[in-house]
């Protein structure tokens, strides 16, 4: 064999091997990516959880607030999975989590956090990045509270800890939990309703068509559930003890200074901008990013944001 043919057969047998290879990389990362969908019975809630990635990689807790569920991660998941170990549940009362009727479980924050910590306990979650929206801010902030050696970082987008982070939209809210009558319990109504839903979705978004309707159509029909509106009115009232532990979870940040990143819908009617700057009093080195949207940034801005909480991780999390 000539010299210029064993070259060319080296050369096309490096081809093939690293070939193989990049196919072998390319299905270990589909494989690390595919998000599996699990339940977890944690007393007498059977928590319906998103899972995604090499459950030896650095863990990931992704805690959704209202009106969401999982889903609203469904884009954040596999971004992250080929890294990190990624678990999305959905809370008591949301989604697919099956938890009992009103009455038969305290539908309070406390209680949230109590079946989310014992769900992170049942699943050996000894450590984990938390990200939080919303309603899952305070279930993460009392977790976090709990058991601080557990949080290895912090990403909240609109997920608020503190009073000049509440918007207008709080007012019947405030006036509720200062006068808990029936007579203002029926005037918030409207608040878990599918219609209400929509709103949150939409309001603040400047191009509406970069909101799929398939998260906001499916939180409709989960609040639409017998029951499920007064245990929202529950849960609505119950807020006001979050408001009250403010002062204590904003020590958590001064005493332990968790790297944190704030992506936040500037045009909230909720969660104002103010509640993402107030971050800089207790946690100098907090990363604030605002984008031009509402409550439910990532279904509008995820493009932008995925990649950034990408870059924190990585800088944060070994």
């Amino acid at each position: 064999m000539t010299s210029k043919k064993l070259i060319a057969n080296a050369g096309l047998a490096g081809a093939l091997i690293a070939g193989g290879i990049q196919m072998a990389n390319a299905d270990e990362q589909s494989r690390l990516t595919q998000v599996h969908f699990h339940y977890e019975q944690v007393g007498d809630v059977k928590v319906f959880y998103r899972e995604a990635g090499d459950p030896q990689a650095p863990t990931v807790l992704l805690m959704h607030g209202f009106a969401a569920s999982s889903f609203m991660y469904r884009d954040v998941i596999p971004a992250l999975a080929d890294r990190y170990h990624v678990i999305a549940p959905d809370l008591p009362a949301f989604g697919f989590t099956e938890s009992p009727a009103r009455g038969n479980y305290s539908y309070t924050f406390s209680q949230l956090a109590k079946t989310m910590g014992q769900f992170t306990e049942q699943l050996k979650l000894d450590k984990y990045a938390l990200m939080v929206h919303d309603y899952g801010a305070p279930v993460g902030w009392r977790m976090a509270v709990a058991h601080p050696e557990r949080v290895t970082a912090i990403i909240s987008q609109n997920g608020n800890a503190y009073e000049e982070g509440l918007g207008a939209g709080w007012a019947p809210i405030q006036k509720y939990w200062r006068e808990p009558t029936q007579e203002n319990r029926d005037a918030l109504r409207d608040f878990p309703t599918p219609e209400s839903v929509k709103w949150q979705y939409l309001e603040g978004v400047a191009d509406q068509s970069l909101v799929s309707p398939d998260g906001y159509t499916l939180e409709g029909r989960q609040v639409s559930r017998p029951g499920n509106a007064d245990i929202q009115l529950d849960l609505v009232l119950d807020y006001a003890s979050n408001v009250a532990m403010y002062p204590e979870f904003q020590q958590y940040f001064r005493q332990y200074q968790p790297p944190l990143l704030a992506v936040w819908g500037k045009n909230d009617p909720f969660f104002l901008p103010a509640g993402a700057e107030a971050w800089k009093r207790d946690m100098p080195k907090a990363d604030i990013r605002f984008y031009d949207t509402g409550h439910f940034a990532l279904e509008t801005h995820g493009r932008e944001i995925i990649p950034v909480i990408r870059a924190f991780l990585d800088r944060s999390v070994k």
